[in-house]
């Protein structure tokens, strides 16, 4: 499995204790913000601004506060004005990283960025290094124990997904990020839970990792996950479920 659906599937697991230090709702409100300052503050006339608050009410943050979030970014409340910077690098063996980062100060962000990397066995890399790797989707995760193949199969199709992926432990149902929300609506219909729900950039292809690389690949994520100003990365990597547990 790659690295945007296994490091995806380990923040799920572990986004209770991070809600909790409120680093996911700091950084869902950025989001929301900059959403509704590109868009409007529609959520049917604006997809980022509808997932981002999809994304909120699934960490169960307050409506007032996705509302306020909503009027800093059209104006009606006074708030920061944030920029969004993509960083590209590479990480230990090779990795290809995006980091998307909203933020009020360039200069800390790209410095912390930068010493995150080189303090994890990467490196920061130029403008369009490796976002040729990567291509926008919507991506379902659903635990095999939970989901009948057949038909998950038949039911994301029908709603317009691309594809149905058999990944360890997981089926990945992969959909165009314009019919993602049509697709989750429509497994969300057969009453099946799902693990993770996102537009995410997929890597076109993988670099296997085991041993000190890949401690090093998951330092790296959490480091920057763990950044206030970052508010998502890809990654390319493929660490095996044994690799993982092995290290805990």
């Amino acid at each position: 499995m790659s690295g945007h659906s296994k490091w995806s599937s380990i923040k799920h697991k572990k986004g209770a204790a991070d809600a909790k230090r409120g680093k996911i709702f700091t950084k869902l409100i950025k989001e929301i913000t900059v959403a509704a300052r590109m868009g409007g503050g529609d959520p049917d006339g604006n997809p980022r601004l509808r997932s981002a608050i999809i994304a909120a009410k699934s960490e169960n943050m307050p409506k007032e506060n996705i509302d306020r979030a909503i009027k800093k970014g059209t104006g009606e409340l006074e708030g920061v004005s944030y920029d969004e910077i993509t960083y590209e690098g590479y990480g230990p063996g090779g990795v290809a990283v995006l980091v998307e980062c909203l933020t009020d100060n360039r200069n800390r962000t790209v410095a912390e960025v930068k010493h995150l990397f080189e303090r994890n066995g990467g490196s920061l890399g130029e403008p369009g290094c490796v976002a040729w790797t990567f291509e926008k989707k919507g991506l379902i995760a659903i635990d095999k124990s939970k989901a009948n193949e057949e038909a998950l199969f038949e039911t994301a199709l029908e709603a317009g997904a691309e594809d149905v992926r058999d990944e360890e432990d997981q089926f990945e149902v992969i959909s165009d990020p314009a019919d993602f929300e049509t697709v989750r609506e429509a497994i969300e219909k057969t009453k099946l839970d799902y693990e993770l729900a996102e537009i995410t950039m997929i890597p076109k292809n993988t670099v296997k990792l085991d041993g000190k690389k890949a401690q090093q690949m998951l330092n790296l994520m959490a480091g920057l996950e763990d950044n206030d100003d970052v508010s998502h990365v890809y990654a390319n990597f493929d660490i095996s479920d044994d690799v993982l547990e092995a290290m805990g």
